[in-house]
């Protein structure tokens, strides 16, 4: 199989869908692998690197889009590569499609067979091609949380883990799967106050037997999170609802009787936020304010560390691109069902259904076309 890599176009996207490792992977079983000039120069990944695990470099996407039987990537296809899929073709990269009615529409509209990292699960359960970029991410939304509390940034000039005689801040964390728990030990590092809310009651079991009497553990409904959100200098967004838009828990009433200078953090942005007032950002400019609070809502979180990113992800994701290109799509998602159900779109047709439900497409079966 011809596997392509292309650079990634995204606003402040650095991460790239292949490594050197992965590529030598492929190119050891014979596979051949395209991958675009200067892809990973910007985190340390050289064009010989590349060579050397045997890839070819190619100077422009569009060759590679023209020649490649599977595209890998990192990031969702942006309008100008949706123009350049091909019908048949493997796209496998994220997708968030469920908030994202027009790029579902271009995929829809290519025939490519559209495979999505974020809902392919795992024998364990669980989203394993998620997890990675979900704990980078968890544990980036301290990091940026706490550096826009500074007054500079249009926060309140709160130190999250405040100082001997001056009480820390009050970090809410609304989710408690990968990102809320990756989050939390970043938050319970600095010395903040931190109350986490889930509405798994064994997850919050745990997470009171790890960290005790370090956080606080609250059930969460429409009560509790109000509650907690009104007191919190600085609020986590992580909820999933696989494949599916994310629940809107905190209304705009909420933030409009939040502290002024508060930070709230959606994590969840990627499948449409899970704040009223979120709308993506990007990290040239990452933040805005809404009735005094300052919102970041950056859609690609992890590519701003993309090095650490690109090789965590790259970790999860190779095992099923050698399965795609070993046994071609129709085999490898016939043998493996966790694989079958990163399947979003295929060949003109929603094959999810919290996809199709959030967008208004008839939903097909991913089975239906295995044949």
């Amino acid at each position: 199989m011809i596997v392509g890599v292309p650079k990634e176009i995204k606003n402040h996207e650095y991460r790239v869908g292949l490594t050197p490792p992965s590529v030598r992977e492929l190119s050891s079983r014979g596979h051949q692998v395209l991958v675009q000039k200067n892809a990973g120069a910007e985190i340390g990944l050289s064009d010989e690197q590349y060579v050397a695990a045997g890839a070819s470099i190619v100077d422009e996407a569009k060759e590679i889009f023209a020649r490649a039987d599977m595209i890998v990537k990192v990031k969702e296809p942006q309008p100008v590569e949706c123009a350049m899929l091909r019908d048949r073709q493997i796209l496998y990269t994220y997708l968030h499609l469920a908030p994202d009615p027009d790029q579902t529409a271009a995929l829809v509209k290519s025939g490519a067979i559209c495979i999505a990292y974020e809902t392919i699960t795992g024998a364990g359960g669980g989203l394993p091609l998620l997890a990675p970029m979900s704990e980078v991410a968890g544990r980036m939304a301290i990091q940026a949380g706490a550096a826009h509390l500074e007054k500079s940034k249009g926060g309140m000039g709160l130190l999250l883990g405040g100082v001997p005689g001056v009480a820390a801040g009050h970090v809410v964390i609304i989710g408690a799967g990968v990102v809320g728990t990756n989050a939390l030990q970043m938050a319970v590092g600095t010395g903040a106050r931190v109350t986490v809310l889930d509405k798994s009651i064994d997850r919050l079991r745990q997470l009171d037997l790890v960290f005790g009497n370090r956080i606080s553990t609250q059930y969460s409904n429409a009560h509790s999170i109000e509650e907690a959100v009104l007191s919190a200098d600085l609020v986590i967004g992580g909820v999933l609802v696989p494949g599916a838009a994310a629940p809107k828990l905190v209304t705009r009433a909420m933030i409009a009787k939040m502290k002024a200078g508060a930070v709230v953090v959606d994590v969840a942005i990627d499948q449409g936020g899970c704040f009223e007032t979120s709308h993506a950002t990007t990290h040239a400019d990452p933040t805005y304010i809404v009735d005094g609070v300052v919102h970041y809502c950056v859609a690609n979180m992890p590519g701003a560390v993309a090095r650490t990113s690109t090789f965590a992800l790259n970790n999860a994701t190779i095992g099923h691109a050698v399965a795609l290109a070993e046994k071609g799509w129709k085999k490898a998602l016939a043998d493996d069902a966790h694989l079958k159900n990163g399947l979003n779109v295929c060949q003109g047709k929603v094959t999810y259904a919290a996809i199709a439900q959030a967008l208004g497409y008839d939903y097909t079966p991913a089975d239906s076309l295995l044949g």
